[in-house]
Parts: C-alpha cells; structure tokens; sequence
C-alpha cells in the first residue's frame, strides 16, 4: 500500500522557465538510467523479494524513494515549460550573442527544432516518460532477477550512469534553483552506489550468495579449465599487465591465467545442416522441384 503525502521530497522550483533544458531534463526522468527505470527495477526487486525482509524492507524504502524523484523530475520539467515558445524566442532575440552563435539562423527555428514537441502537443506544456529525444521509456529497462546479487550489482551500474548523467546536466545549467535539485539528486545517488555495495557485501557475509552467480550451481559442471582464462581476443598484449589477467581471483576459488593466443576448435566450422525445403530456405545446392512438393 502506497499513500502520497502532500510535500516534495526535495523542491524542485527553478528561476525561470527554460523549455530547451526541460528536453534534456526528460533523460534523467525516461531514460534508460533515468528514475523511472531505477524506480520500477527497486520496485519489482522488492516485491519479487524472498530473502531475509532486512533486504526486502531496504529495497522497497528505495523504490518508494524513487516514486519522489519521479515526481521532482516531473515537476520541475513542468514548470521549466511555464512559457510559450513565442516568450522565449522574444527573450533569445534580445541576446545577440545568442544570434551570433546560431551562425545567422532564425531565432525561433532555433527554439522549435530544440524544444520537444510532445510536451506541448501531447502533454500540454507537461512531464512525459520518454527520454530526451522522445524515445518512450521501455519496460525492458526493468531488470529484476530474483537472485539479489545479481540485482544489487547491476544497481550500481544503474546508480553509476545515473550520477554521470546527472552531473553533465548541471554544467549545462546556470540556472540556481535547477542546479539546487541536480545537487540533492548527486547526493541521493552517491548515497545509493554506497548502500548497493554495502549490501552487495552483507549478502555475502550473510552467506546467501556468492561470486560467481549464481553460487550455488555446481562448478564442476562447467569447462573448468577455461573458467580463470584471461583470453587476448585483439591485437597487442597491454591486457596481461591487469590485475584480471594473474593472480587469485576474486572468488578465492582459482588463479587467473592469460592466453595469448586463444585455440580455434577447428573440428567445428559452424556449418549447417540442410532443412525442410518447403522452409523456402536458400539451401547449399540446387532442389529438385520434385522435392518442394
């Protein structure tokens, strides 16, 4: 059960409206990194949760965090579009610098080609779930296994590219009240890739999963001699100078070795057999049209 309490959970209130910002804002919103996605992932991580409830009640304190920054996002976008296309090219016609930069092109081509239409045209000067370009956001973004490690090691990754996007946003403003929420949100994710590897390693302590996931499928049923390969698939050998390439491995279970040269299984040179003709395939050689009927 989920109840909306009447206050943002940061303020989102920028100094003025800017309708070609409030395009780029829409990446960290419907992206694939943005808080749509991370907030649907923690989410269904939550509710697909069978482990011990500490890891159930921290994912799910997570994604509902998220539901909020969903909407800061969305809010702020909105009231970045609190103006008309004609008020903003009247404001950027007064900016000679502006012109000069735009190489002689038209102000307001400039402002239409920049701005998203669908904010205008669909959502009525609104938010929309879709990134920057328009691409609408994709439930494929949703990543939700059922085995945490897995999970909270992908989000890292999640909280890691949502950072760097972010922090390129905020030297793309000057704008005080936009940069302030950037901030809030650079914090929040700082705090997020720690508490991710914090509980990456919990759950190791704790002894419910281990490298490599799943721990618990036997290992003797892989190839084991090419489990700690370090193999050099391109030119050159700066590759064996890392710390991938000799030594234990991180799993404590074997040692790295590195192979220059990786063998080719020459008995296998991907061939295929031939199939059922009326497939309409093109096959190795001529059919008889006896054999299509």
């Amino acid at each position: 059960m989920f109840f909306r309490q009447k206050q943002m959970a940061y303020h989102a209130k920028p100094e003025k409206p800017d309708p070609l910002f409030a395009k780029m804002l829409q990446e960290p919103l419907g992206g694939q990194w943005g808080e749509i996605s991370v907030m649907m992932t923690y989410l269904f991580q939550g509710w697909n949760c069978r482990g011990p409830q500490k890891y159930k009640d921290m994912i799910m304190d997570i994604g509902t965090e998220e539901i909020g920054h969903v909407e800061m996002l969305a809010t702020m976008i909105a009231r970045l579009l609190e103006t008309s296309p004609i008020e903003q090219q009247e404001d950027m016609a007064r900016n000679s610098v502006v012109g000069a930069v735009m190489g002689g092109a038209r102000v307001e081509d400039a402002i239409v080609a920049g701005m998203n239409p669908q904010q205008y045209i669909v959502a009525g000067l609104g938010a929309r779930p879709s990134d920057s370009v328009g691409n609408p956001w994709n439930a494929a973004y949703t990543i939700a296994s059922g085995n945490l490690l897995a999970d909270f090691r992908f989000n890292v990754t999640a909280e890691s590219q949502g950072r760097l996007q972010v922090a390129r946003l905020y030297n793309m403003t000057n704008d005080t009240g936009v940069r302030d929420m950037l901030s809030f949100m650079l914090a929040r994710d700082t705090m997020h890739q720690n508490q991710w590897l914090a509980a990456i390693r919990e759950l190791q302590e704790d002894g419910l999963e281990d490298t490599p996931v799943p721990s618990n499928f036997p290992q003797d049923l892989e190839k084991t001699e090419v489990s700690y390969q370090f193999l050099n698939h391109s030119e050159g050998m700066e590759s064996q100078a890392g710390r991938w390439a000799q030594g234990p491995a991180p799993d404590g279970k074997g040692t790295f070795t590195y192979v220059d040269r990786p063998p080719a299984y020459t008995e296998d040179e991907g061939q295929l057999n031939p199939i059922d003709p009326r497939v309409y395939g093109t096959p190795p050689a001529p059919v008889p049209p006896a054999a299509a009927e």
